[in-house]
């Protein structure tokens, strides 16, 4: 099979596209030939070696596809299904064992390379707008990138409950995409002289001067302390990621004089323990995409050689939606 490798820690052109011996799935294990594989942030990370990782490894943990062969000890699961899943390493390939407890079935008409791009920003989404902070009616909510694939799908989800999104945007096409989601207003970053200051004093001025319940901010260090100054006495900053790098190491002292705020670091790991929890998640997400009420974007596809550009557009917030990569 051909598959995109990580040599070692490094930039997009650490990636290598070349062949390497099918898998053969272990106990408990699925082998699925791949349609296609979402490209996530988390990628980039491990690529990097932000977060640790054993070199050279096969990228990629999403995708979507059809089940070529079962291991040992596997139940629920017949060659031929169609699946998807968040947390298969070695994704970034055109077969990959993954383990079966986090497999979910694909529901009927809902096309394969729209299910791989729901996985990991789908439950992200879901658990954020469900469970971080329960969105409800009267809810102003603070969204960053927007016109992401996190984004464009919790918009839609917060809107659906009652929830009031504005969201920052760094382009007017971006922003296009975000009111089409749902948002009732967005600002355009770029435009601002000193996001610190002069986001938050937007914020307020579009909340009676009241402030947001909660932000969902997947940027981290440039709109940290943004964030922080948008709330409301007791709201919640739900940092979610760190697209624009890692927050610094931060005082607790400041939730108090800021107004009692809560500050929270959720992951999809401790959003899907258990196996009822995932279905749950999946389940809704995915079954909205295939009634129509959920729309999914798919920004750009690459094909599977291509995976570096794909990690260059990424990084480089040249996205919107969902990239693939298509083996």
């Amino acid at each position: 099979m051909h598959a995109v490798v990580a040599r070692q820690a490094g930039g997009p052109e650490v990636l290598s596209y070349t062949e390497l011996p099918d898998p053969t799935p272990r106990p408990g294990q699925l082998l699925v030939r791949v349609a296609a594989a979402g490209v996530n942030f988390i990628d980039t990370y491990r690529r990097a070696g932000v977060y640790p990782m054993e070199y050279p490894h096969v990228v990629g943990a999403e995708g979507a596809g059809i089940v070529e062969a079962l291991g040992e000890e596997v139940t629920g699961f017949a060659v031929g299904d169609r699946v998807a899943w968040h947390s298969g390493p070695g994704s970034y390939a055109e077969l990959v064992a993954v383990d079966a407890a986090g497999v979910v079935p694909v529901p009927r008409g809902l096309d394969l390379t729209i299910a791989a791009a729901l996985p990991l920003q789908g439950i992200t989404a879901h658990y954020l707008v469900r469970s971080t902070f329960e969105v409800g009616p009267g809810h102003d909510i603070l969204l960053h990138a927007g016109a992401g694939g996190v984004g464009l799908l919790a918009t839609q989800l917060a809107v659906a409950r009652g929830g009031r999104v504005l969201t920052t945007v760094s382009t007017p096409e971006k922003a296009a995409l975000s009111s089409a989601a749902g948002a009732a207003h967005t600002i355009n970053y770029a435009e601002l002289a000193d996001i610190t200051t002069e986001l938050p004093a937007l914020v307020r001025e579009l909340t009676d001067g009241q402030g947001v319940h909660v932000v969902y901010d997947g940027v981290g260090k440039t709109t940290f302390e943004a964030s922080l100054a948008s709330l409301r006495p007791r709201g919640m900053l739900v940092l979610f990621g760190g697209a624009s790098g890692q927050v610094p190491p931060f005082d607790p002292q400041r939730l108090n004089k800021a107004g009692s705020l809560f500050l929270t670091r959720p992951t999809i790991t401790h959003h899907t323990l258990t196996r009822s929890e995932l279905e749950w998640r999946t389940s809704e997400v995915l079954g909205s995409a295939a009634s129509g009420d959920l729309d999914v974007r798919v920004g750009a596809t690459y094909s599977l050689s291509d995976a570096a550009a794909a990690h260059q557009a990424l990084e480089s917030r040249a996205t919107t939606g969902k990239v693939l990569l298509i083996p």
